[in-house]
């Protein structure tokens, strides 16, 4: 009879001081396994390769805590969020800021790339899940449904959905297509900690501080099965590539489970206490943990460890009975993320944001930007690491070595010298995810820059200009130098036509001033609209809408069809004044429109009466116009949406 073999299947690797205050996140790169970004209470961001002692590279620009990181999937972007609510994403191979992206009111908690558009999601302390496009700068999507901090972000490998997770007890499914949510998956007593999709089938694991695992079938949106005595809050999980079981890192152990039934197939001891993060390279599971300024990494043999068919613990059932059963089949019980692609209609996107979301160039976050630094530690490693060596290299190498075992322990236990070899399984076969990204499909050429259909208040540059277009072009390559005359004349084209249009502008603006003196409101808004300049008309009712107590009945009646018109504009601005003013007629005149509308005709002749009747009638007139444009708006995303469907619901009595 052959001695078994002993080895060691679990380890600690290093420990290092990252941070010279409080750990306050880290998160592993899932592409390579050797990559480790560490937040601390110092406001920096710092970037370690696994089993070296020295920092890579350390990122400032954050000016409190780092509450959250996450390595994209090609290692070459992390973002980070902090405890003001503000967003930092840095491109590691250029070594500098790319975009610096505010609206959460506070604390960032979570974090996820998009698999494959430049998009990340953000789950913050205020309960509100946003969308943000880094090429562009703003937030295309807010979700809201959590009514506690949101946890734990995570996209599909198809990208299509989102997974969220919260203190209130909830996971929650977000169809980005459609900007709604799918389903929520209720069933934790406790805040759910981490979600986690499986690679290939329609299913998804989440974590809870209630020590239970619960894996949700995404086809019929219901349960499959809810593992149950935990050692301890749920931590961190993480599915094997292949997809054959999922890895649950809890205080001091790693469990190996299966689902359908549910079944746990191997116990590791593991004394990395509170494991933050997992990730799997070169058939071994890294596991990091942090505790005040330190951070442990651990490395377990996978192929020391049974991910399949033979039961070595069993949590939830007798083990004897789960043992006389038929080992778990091989193909995907459910559908694989293959989706045909659908003509779904393209998700609609947030065109202007708050003005916290909406920054000039000039801003503080650019000034912010300017200020944020990559500050290279170990110049070598940097190089090594995040430097392609050709065009066909990728960072980090992705050939690298398993981390070697330490020497055999003679003094290990019996069981772990009793335990068998695990079987030789074939692993699923990952099915090649040619899903098309999302939104739409991203490619390497950049499709020409449409004119938006609403311009927005502030921009950079005037829409459809260019400064170019004021240059006289160099026919002669070799020709450099401008004559000052040609120069001059090139810019000066078009220059008497503008002064025209300001001209009669300030004339007009004048006309209505001259009126506006005399203390005539009515008479004032009827030259402004007499002029037939929808500019005027915005210029005077911005102030009108500033006091109340300005607008009378009559007023509105002037109004109401300049507020229609505003309301189509393609301006930002103008929408903007055009639902101010509505909003405030509704809600001075409507219920007063309604009153006289309603009541029983006089008895005997009212002429003041009368003519409040006719107004109102008219006012009654416009509004109905007006409430279809309003309906039909109302579905709209972001900042106009939300502005529309509170005059439709203003609107309600008129219906």
């Amino acid at each position: 009879m052959a001695t078994p073999v002993v080895t060691k299947t679990a380890w600690k690797l290093q420990e290092i001081v990252a941070h010279a205050s409080n750990v306050s996140s880290l998160v592993l790169g899932k592409g390579s396994g050797r990559l480790l970004a560490t937040g601390g209470d110092d406001c920096r961001v710092n970037l370690w390769s696994i089993n070296k002692p020295n920092c890579i590279m350390s990122l400032t620009g954050h000016t409190s805590p780092v509450e959250s990181v996450r390595l994209n999937a090609p290692e070459e972007l992390i973002v980070a969020g902090s405890q003001s609510g503000s967003i930092r994403v840095w491109d590691l191979e250029a070594a500098k800021i790319l975009r610096t992206l505010v609206g959460h009111k506070a604390s960032i908690c979570s974090l996820d790339f998009h698999p494959y558009g430049e998009f990340v999601a953000s789950g913050s302390q205020d309960t509100n899940i946003k969308l943000w496009d880094i090429r562009r700068k703003g937030c295309v999507f807010r979700y809201r449904g959590h009514s506690e901090a949101v946890r734990c972000l995570r996209f599909s490998p198809d990208g299509k959905w989102l997974a969220s997770a919260a203190d209130d007890h909830s996971v929650k499914l977000w169809d980005l297509t459609a900007g709604k949510m799918m389903s929520e998956f209720p069933g934790h007593t406790g805040p759910v900690n981490v979600v986690e999709f499986h690679p290939n089938e329609y299913l998804l694991a989440s974590g809870s501080s209630d020590r239970t695992i619960r894996f949700w079938d995404l086809e019929k949106f219901q349960v499959v099965s809810c593992i149950e005595g935990e050692p301890g809050p749920v931590r961190s999980i993480l599915f094997n590539p292949d997809g054959c079981c999922l890895y649950s890192g809890c205080q001091d152990s790693l469990r190996v489970y299966g689902w359908e039934p549910e079944r746990c197939f191997d116990m590791v001891l593991v004394s990395w206490g509170k494991v933050a993060d997992l990730a799997i390279c070169n058939n071994q599971l890294i596991g990091v943990a942090f505790s005040q300024s330190n951070v442990s990494s651990y490395v377990v043999d996978l192929t020391r460890v049974t991910r399949t068919g033979t039961v070595a613990q069993d949590p939830v059932q007798d083990s004897r009975l789960l043992a006389q059963q038929p080992p778990l089949p091989t193909a995907p019980l459910r559908r694989i993320y293959e989706r045909p692609s659908t003509t779904c209609s393209k998700p609609q996107r947030v065109k202007q944001n708050s003005e916290s979301e909406r920054r000039s160039p000039s801003s503080e976050d650019d000034r912010d930007e300017r200020e944020s630094r990559a500050e290279i530690q170990n110049a070598e490693d940097y190089n090594e690491i995040f430097q392609p060596k050709n065009s066909i290299s990728r960072t980090p190498p992705r050939r690298s070595e398993p981390f070697p075992a330490p020497p055999e322990d003679d003094v290990a236990t019996a069981k772990e010298a009793a335990k068998p070899s695990p079987a030789t399984d074939t692993p699923l076969p990952v099915p090649n995810l040619e899903v098309p990204p999302w939104p739409q499909v991203v490619t390497s050429t950049p499709a020409p820059k449409a004119e938006p259909a609403i311009i927005p208040a502030t921009r950079n540059e005037p829409i459809g200009l260019k400064a170019s277009d004021f240059l006289p072009a160099v026919k002669i390559p070799q020709q450099t130098e401008l004559v000052d005359e040609d120069a001059m004349s090139q810019i000066r084209k078009g220059h008497d036509t503008m002064c025209v249009v300001l001209t009669s502008r300030h004339k007009n603006l004048d006309t209505v001033r001259a009126v506006w003196t005399t203390g005539d409101i009515k008479t004032s808004v009827d030259s402004a609209v007499a002029i037939n300049d929808l500019s005027v008309v915005v210029d005077l009712l911005n102030i009108v809408n500033q006091k109340a107590s300005l607008w009378k009945l009559d007023l509105c009646t002037t109004v109401l069809p300049q507020i229609e018109k505003l309301l189509q504009s393609k301006y930002e601005s103008y929408v903007q004044t055009g639902c101010t003013s509505l909003k405030l007629i509704l809600q001075r005149f409507l219920p007063l429109i309604t009153d006289i509308l309603a009541a029983p005709p006089p008895v005997g002749v009212d002429i003041s009466r009368e003519e409040r009747l006719l107004k109102c009638r008219l006012c009654y007139k416009q509004l109905k116009s007006i409430s279809g444009l309003v309906r039909s708006k109302s579905g709209l995303s972001g900042r106009h949406g939300s502005a529309f469907r509170e005059l439709h619901l203003l609107m309600a009595s008129l219906d």
